[in-house]
């Protein structure tokens, strides 16, 4: 990771890897989000089943978690899924499920949460990594991608 100091301007991401790295049940952590509709529907669908999902902005086609994909088009929408007791770092993970974890700054995020942007970017970009909330480097992480090839 760069050692540049992130702003709030800098865009973050939930790194996948990070869960996958340092939270065993990461899986299962999602599927607790779903509604309980989606957590009968999924039952039987094994873990990490990909779908394809197409931005509704850019008409791009991205394969996706199908539990993700379940939060993202219809859980979230459900008024219970957010609300003023969520804790900050759990909303803003929230909002990175139900945007298809497109990258986002804290100025944005803020709006998005009515929480000033410096108090979200002191909560996710100190040296503690919070539900794999991170600053979203893609030429680091194509970099790291090629030393495994």
């Amino acid at each position: 990771m760069s050692l540049l100091k992130p702003t709030a301007q800098t865009p973050f991401h939930i790194d996948f890897d990070w869960w996958k790295q340092n939270e065993r049940d990461w899986h299962v952590f999602l599927r607790s989000l779903l509604c309980p509709e989606h957590q009968d529907a999924f039952v039987e669908i094994e873990e990490g089943s990909m779908i394809d999902w197409i931005d509704p902005q850019t008409a791009e086609v991205k394969a996706v978690d199908g539990v993700q994909h379940a939060l993202m088009t219809h859980c979230a929408l459900l008024p219970e899924f957010t609300d003023a007791r969520t804790a900050m770092v759990e909303a803003i993970f929230r909002i990175f499920l139900v945007n298809g974890n497109t990258p986002m700054s804290t100025e944005e995020i803020s709006k998005r949460l009515g929480k000033p942007a410096e108090t979200i970017l002191r909560t996710i970009a100190g040296p503690r990594v919070y539900r794999g909330l991170r600053p979203y480097q893609p030429e680091v992480m194509a970099a790291v991608q090629e030393e495994l090839l």
